[in-house]
């Protein structure tokens, strides 16, 4: 592949066509169903795949066949066929819906409002991961612009990845004849250590998440009447929480969440270490003199991505401060996240949980605990020796540096299923969510010079896959 062409094409394309595509998403606040349960009503989701319909159509692809599936009751999907050079085929995955607005954006930003700035476009969704689908289809014509050949590329773009893709089975099984068996998979919605060079993700943690619920009266009573009387719902909730994780070290008491971390994982998380150095927690916003739970590097990255972590999400039944009457409260509830290895069983973890939080509640509480998600992690296959050379040479081609495998800390449920299916299925999960990017946060953005660089490196990927599968 001609490196300057196809480096020319993609900043002419990424200019002129894709970044005020980019503008124009980032307007529509199409929240996944998890956060905006009206989705259909309001209509968000539709003008987002309008756009990318009309978009995909004007590229001019020979051959591609693109439709729009609507199962019953589920959220739209875009199936994009482009016929290749042989049978083999080439899976590029991404999503359509956003995360909702948090708060904390800086003056002049925010979550549907669009602002480029430092080659940097800020917004929700451009990162995470509206590009996927632009990207896809330009690596494709960087190759029919220089003829060169290809297997077969279908394109899914889904819309309810942040509501844990629970249409996408459906999907799957209803387009499993289309899909056929793919021997190379892409997927554009991971995670970068740095923006200098093509990171590959060789694991997703799994998650299991729900709504405690801490209730001890039917209404508010004066503080100074019942307090020592009636546990506060606080405290109880303190105690349960106590059952899970140590307070002190945030470790998770659960046995039933560790797995053996296999040596290769450990191996590369060393390596990505002696690159990131303290970047591994530097790139993160940390307030004043707070300090990582641990001064190993390596260790860092390991919690990171294959340890058990707890996250406190929200919580209802506690007042603003400014409306807070000395009142001893009714009820406490609180969402929990946790973060599972990749090869941990959610279900099991699920249920050991509900015991653990629900069995012998102190002082007769009532205690609730309702799931909400429940994702396995997902964890590549051994690399074959060519991708594991195609991505150094695509990374030093364009970013003129290696390659460096990381696991990463989020879930992306497509890639677990994909794992079940098509078991000798290569992986390159890739993205541009790295320092400072904050994808689900206030300020998330994407970094345009990487997002190009990486489109040059899938198309160079997927003619490699071409090269490789052609010698069988």
């Amino acid at each position: 592949m001609d490196k300057d062409l196809a480096i020319s094409l993609t900043d002419e394309e990424w200019e002129k066509s894709i970044i005020p595509e980019l503008v124009e998403y980032i307007r529509v606040p199409n929240k996944s169903p998890a956060f905006d349960p009206d989705w259909q009503s309001n209509g968000f989701m539709e003008q987002v795949v309008d756009q990318f319909v009309a978009w995909s159509q004007h590229q001019n692809i020979e051959g591609m066949e693109l439709d729009v599936i609507r199962l019953p009751k589920r959220t739209p999907l875009i199936f994009i066929d482009i016929p290749g050079d042989t049978e083999n085929t080439v899976l590029l995955y991404g999503h359509l819906d956003k995360q909702p607005e948090m708060m904390g954006w800086n003056e002049g930003f925010g979550p549907w409002k669009p602002v480029l700035k430092e080659n940097k476009l800020y917004g929700r969704g451009g990162a995470d991961d509206g590009y996927a689908l632009f990207a896809s289809l330009l690596a494709i014509k960087i190759l029919h612009k220089q003829k060169i050949p290809h297997a077969r590329c279908v394109v899914i773009i889904e819309a309810c990845e942040e509501s844990g893709s629970y249409d996408l089975p459906f999907y799957i099984d209803h387009l499993k004849d289309r899909l056929g068996k793919p021997e190379l998979v892409i997927c554009l919605d991971s995670g970068c250590g740095n923006y200098e060079q093509l990171w590959s993700t060789t694991s997703l943690r799994g998650l299991v998440g729900g709504e405690l619920k801490v209730e001890v009266l039917d209404e508010g009573i004066h503080s100074g009447d019942i307090s020592g009387i009636i546990p506060s719902s606080f405290r109880i909730l303190r105690q349960l929480l106590d059952r899970i994780e140590d307070p002190v070290s945030g470790q998770i008491l659960l046995k039933e969440c560790y797995v053996d971390i296999p040596n290769k994982r450990i191996e590369q998380a060393k390596h990505a270490a002696s690159v990131l150095n303290e970047n591994v927690f530097r790139r993160f916003p940390i307030k004043g003199n707070v300090r990582p739970v641990s001064d190993d590097l390596v260790e860092l990255i390991l919690n990171r991505s294959w340890r058990p972590t707890l996250s406190y999400l929200g919580a209802s039944g506690l007042p603003e401060i400014n409306d807070a009457g000395n009142v001893l409260r009714p009820f406490t509830s609180i969402k929990l996240s946790m973060r599972l290895p990749p090869t941990c069983s959610s279900k099991i973890v699920s249920k050991k949980l509900k015991e653990l939080l629900l069995n012998d509640p102190p002082n007769g509480a009532k205690i609730s605990f309702e799931i909400d998600w429940s994702v396995d992690g997902w964890m590549a296959p051994e690399i074959s020796p060519w991708l594991e050379k195609a991505l150094d040479e695509a990374s030093e081609n364009y970013f003129n540096k290696p390659s460096v495998h990381i696991g990463e800390g989020w879930s992306i449920p497509f890639m677990g299923m994909l794992g079940e299916k098509f078991p000798e299925a290569q992986f390159l999960i890739t993205g541009v969510l790295g320092p400072g990017s904050n994808a689900h946060g206030p300020n998330e953005f994407l970094h345009i010079p990487a997002a190009k660089k990486i489109t040059c490196c899938v198309a160079e990927i997927i003619a490699k896959h071409y090269q490789a599968y052609k010698k069988l």
